[in-house]
C-alpha cells in the first residue's frame, strides 16, 4: 500500500471541511478502502486556520507554489475559488504531473476545454464533483451510470440561497427584500447575494454539466440568466393557484437545432419533483433515452457535503495511483461542437402580471397589444384594485415564441393604459424534458 500524498491550497469553509474529513476518517479509509491519505501540504494565507485544524509545521504554507511544486505531492485539492490565482494553480499542478480536484464552479464554468485540453497534454486528470451540485453525486454520475444514454434534459434547482427565500416566500406570503435580509442575519446569503440572486452560481453548474452531459463546450457566458430579484409575493400566489410552484431553474435540453441553456425563474406544475424542493437543498434531475426520468437529491453547499464530493474525487485518483497505476489522463474534450439556441428561440408559455389604469376598455387593450405580437391567451385574470386607481390583470398565454413575448411586453410598456408590466414568468413545458425517451 502506497501513500498518497495530499497538497489542499484552501482552508475555509469547503477546504476545512476537507481537511477534518480527510485527518478524522483516516484509519478508516486504510481499514475499509486500503487507502492511505496523508495531507502533506496545506496552503491558507492565514496561521490560525492552520492552528483551528491542528496542522503542524511542517504541513502548513502561505505560498501555494510550495504545494504544486512538492515532488512527492500527487494530488492538488484546489478550494480557493475565482480565477486568479486559481487558474496558475490548475495550470501549475498539471505541467509537475500533478492530478487536480477542484469545486471551482466560477473557473470551470468557463475554461473547462482548456483545463481538459491541458490536463490531456500533461497525462493527467482533473475532477470537479464538487462544483456543480455540492455533495450531490451527479457529475459521476454523468461520466459513467448514464453513459449508456442519450441525455436528453438537465434542469435543477442548483442555488440553495435562491430556493431558501422562494421557499420562505412561499410559506409566509413574504416579499424578495424582506426574506433576503432575513437570509443574510442567518447566514444562509452573502452580504452581496448578486452571484446567486442574479443566477450567476447557477449558471456556472448547468454549464459544467450540460458541458459533460452533452459532450459539446458550453460556458457560463453561454447561458441565459435572469435572477428572482423581480419575484414578488403576488406572483406566488398566483402561481399556487393556478397550481404551480415558482423555482429558480437552471435547464440545459438538447433539441433537433441545439442546445437549450438558460437560467431563470420558472412556473412548474406542483406535481413535478422539483417542484417539492424545499429550503436550501439542491436537486438535479436528468433525463436520459434510456433510463427515462432520474432525480439526485441533497445538499448543494456547506462544508461537510461539498467535502464530500471534493473527497470522492480525491478517492477515484487515488485508488489506481495506491496500487502502482497512473489514473487515466484526462480525455480530449468535447468530440462534437453543437450550436447554442439563443433565448429569443424558446417557445414556452408566459404569466405576465401588469399594473393597469382601473378603468374601461384596459383589458381589450392589453389584449390586443398581445394578440398582435401573436401571443394567444390560454387564462386572463382581474385581481382586486388596491385603491389607488390601478388594478392588476394576469395573463397565462399558450407556447409563443421569446422574441414575439419581448415584442409585446414592449409594447405593454408603452402604452398609456398601462402602469407597470410588473412580472414576466415562463412556464415550463415539462412534457419537453421527456422527449425522446425510449417506450418501455
Amino acid at each position: 500500500m502506497r501513500t498518497i500524498n495530499i497538497g489542499l491550497v484552501g482552508l475555509g469553509t469547503v477546504g476545512g471541511g476537507v481537511a477534518r474529513l480527510i485527518m478524522n476518517h483516516h484509519d478508516d479509509y486504510v481499514k475499509n478502502y486500503g487507502i492511505d491519505l496523508h495531507l502533506k501540504k496545506c496552503c491558507s494565507l492565514y496561521q490560525s486556520d492552520a492552528d483551528r485544524l491542528g496542522l503542524s509545521a511542517d504541513q502548513f504554507t502561505t505560498d501555494w507554489h510550495d504545494v504544486v511544486s512538492d515532488p512527492d505531492i500527487d494530488i492538488v485539492i484546489e478550494l480557493i475559488g475565482g480565477t486568479h490565482p486559481a487558474m496558475d494553480i490548475f495550470e501549475e499542478s498539471f505541467k509537475s504531473g500533478k492530478h487536480v480536484v477542484s469545486a471551482n464552479k466560477a473557473l470551470l464554468g468557463r475554461n473547462t476545454e482548456h483545463l481538459a485540453r491541458l490536463a490531456a497534454e500533461n497525462g493527467v486528470s482533473f475532477r470537479c464533483e464538487a462544483a456543480a451540485a455540492g455533495g450531490i453525486p451527479v457529475v459521476h454520475a454523468l461520466e459513467h451510470e448514464l453513459n449508456g444514454n442519450e441525455i436528453l434534459t438537465i434542469a435543477g434547482i442548483m442555488n440553495g440561497t435562491t430556493n431558501y427565500i422562494l421557499s420562505r416566500m412561499k410559506h409566509e406570503g413574504s416579499d424578495f427584500a424582506e426574506v433576503l435580509a432575513d437570509a443574510q442575519a442567518l447566514g444562509y446569503a452573502e452580504a452581496d447575494p448578486s452571484a446567486d440572486v442574479d443566477g450567476f452560481d447557477a449558471a456556472s453548474k448547468i454549464a459544467i454539466l450540460g458541458s459533460m452531459g452533452f459532450r459539446t463546450r458550453i460556458t457560463t457566458d453561454d447561458v441565459y440568466m435572469q435572477g428572482i430579484r423581480d419575484i414578488s409575493a403576488a406572483d406566488i400566489e398566483v402561481a399556487e393557484e393556478l397550481g404551480c410552484t415558482i423555482k429558480l431553474l437552471a435547464i440545459a435540453r438538447k433539441t433537433d437545432t441545439g442546445v437549450d441553456v438558460r437560467v431563470h425563474p420558472t412556473m412548474i406544475p406542483n406535481g413535478h419533483p422539483l417542484a417539492s424542493v424545499d429550503g436550501a437543498m439542491n436537486a438535479v434531475y436528468v433525463v436520459g433515452d434510456a433510463v427515462g426520468e432520474t432525480m439526485f437529491y441533497g445538499a448543494g453547499a456547506g462544508s461537510f457535503p461539498t467535502a464530500s464530493a471534493v473527497v470522492g474525487d480525491v478517492f477515484a485518483l487515488a485508488e489506481p495511483i495506491s496500487q502502482g497505476q497512473k489514473p487515466l489522463p484526462e480525455a480530449e474534450p468535447f468530440s462534437v461542437s453543437r450550436p447554442i439556441r439563443t433565448i429569443d428561440n424558446l417557445h414556452t408559455r408566459y404569466y405576465i402580471r401588469l399594473t393597469v389604469e382601473d378603468q374601461l376598455g384596459t383589458l381589450a387593450a392589453s389584449t390586443r397589444i398581445l394578440t398582435d405580437n401573436n401571443i394567444s391567451i390560454s387564462n386572463i385574470r382581474q385581481l382586486e384594485g388596491t385603491g389607488d386607481g390601478t388594478c392588476t390583470l394576469v395573463f397565462v398565454t399558450h407556447s409563443a415564441l421569446e422574441a414575439d413575448l419581448k415584442k409585446a411586453v414592449e409594447a405593454l410598456a408603452a402604452d398609456d393604459s398601462i402602469r407597470e408590466v410588473a412580472s414576466v414568468i415562463r412556464v415550463e413545458d415539462i412534457d419537453k424534458w421527456t422527449e425522446g425517451v425510449f417506450a418501455n
